[in-house]
């Protein structure tokens, strides 16, 4: 299969260059960045010397669709909606790494992303991304909403003791953390060494754009509406996020219930790695890799459950998903090209 990369030269779309240049069933095609035009791979980045690239080149839609199979967006929310329909139209599958299709809603999309929806039609033809609960939706799909980095982290931690039914819908609560590299490579006083090192900071309290994605998924769970707290925090770091969960019980279950309700509701997932009783994970441990560590705590004093869910940012939230979701639309094995263990220390 030949694939497009749009957005080829941000911390997405690199990684997406590693994962499908060792790709065996995948070859990249064409590598699109309006901001380097004409330039080799490794003259923007010295570490791709060596490695085989098309040159890269600016937006072209005829160009993009030619003798291309798949292509993936990984660009800045407000982009992909202006170029996907009439890729799709082309009979050409698309895998969206940006916020456009995610909300089925489009006065939500507008609300949240301060952005013009795209069109309802497309909305509607979208499958959410996320793997081990789309499989089979997925697997038909011709346009694929990549989750966010954020809702990935908090899903795949609440989601099966959500349908479960063992906690209170209305007390969730997520606490998010993230390393910098989530905002981007776009230079920012946020994102600057001096603001950043040495320093944790809260950031979109009520406001972030991955709210209403989350609640939408959950609620879809749930069948009800879900509303919940979600606040993020910058921590000092290149990559990886940590969603530390917490929801009242409204059964009575022990830690061991816990990890054994997540271990069957994950047993074909092979991205889930979850914890033993007393464990709990850390960035450091899914570093570089497409894997999401799950670890719990019941805290029988305040009949609460604490869910501590971890994900590479870049990886599973983001290039790595994207290659899975390729790799389920193609009908390969879920894990081609992904079978890497985290990078450790």
């Amino acid at each position: 299969m030949k694939a497009a990369i749009v957005g080829a030269t941000g911390y997405s779309g690199l990684e997406l260059i590693r994962l499908l240049t060792n790709h065996p069933y995948i070859t990249i095609h064409s590598v699109v960045s309006n901001s380097y035009d004409g330039k080799n791979g490794e003259e923007v980045y010295p570490h791709l010397s060596g490695v085989e690239l098309p040159r890269l080149a600016p937006m072209d839609k005829d160009g993009l669709a030619d003798g291309t199979d798949v292509v993936f967006f990984a660009t800045p929310s407000g982009v992909s909606k202006e170029y996907i329909p009439e890729l799709i139209e082309k009979g050409i599958k698309c895998i969206d790494l940006s916020g456009d299709f995610r909300l089925k809603s489009p006065s939500l999309y507008k609300e949240w992303y301060k952005y013009t929806p795209a069109s309802q039609k497309y909305l509607s033809q979208s499958v959410y991304g996320l793997s081990e609960i789309n499989k089979e939706k997925i697997a038909d799909a011709k346009l694929i909403a990549n989750p966010g980095c954020y809702p990935t982290a908090a899903i795949l931690g609440i989601l099966p003791v959500l349908k479960q039914r063992w906690i209170d819908e209305t007390s969730i609560i997520i606490d998010g953390k993230s390393g910098v590299s989530g905002a981007g490579r776009g230079l920012s006083l946020g994102t600057h060494f001096a603001e950043t090192n040495e320093n944790v900071k809260a950031y979109k309290l009520g406001k972030h754009q991955h709210i209403p994605e989350i609640e939408q998924v959950l609620s879809n769970a749930a069948n009800q509406s879900i509303t919940l707290t979600f606040s993020t925090h910058l921590v000092p770091m290149t990559r990886g996020i940590l969603c530390t969960i917490y929801a009242k019980l409204s059964e009575k279950v022990t830690s061991e219930n816990v990890v054994s309700l997540y271990k069957e509701f994950y047993r074909n997932s092979p991205f889930v790695r979850i914890r033993e009783n007393g464990t709990y994970p850390s960035t450091k441990e899914v570093y570089g890799s497409n894997f999401c560590d799950i670890g719990f705590a019941v805290d029988e004093r305040t009949n609460q459950l604490i869910i501590v869910s971890v994900i590479d940012n870049v990886m599973k939230g983001a290039a790595g998903q994207a290659v899975q979701n390729a790799n389920i639309m193609m009908g390969w094995k879920e894990t081609t090209g992904l079978e890497l263990s985290p990078l450790y220390p």
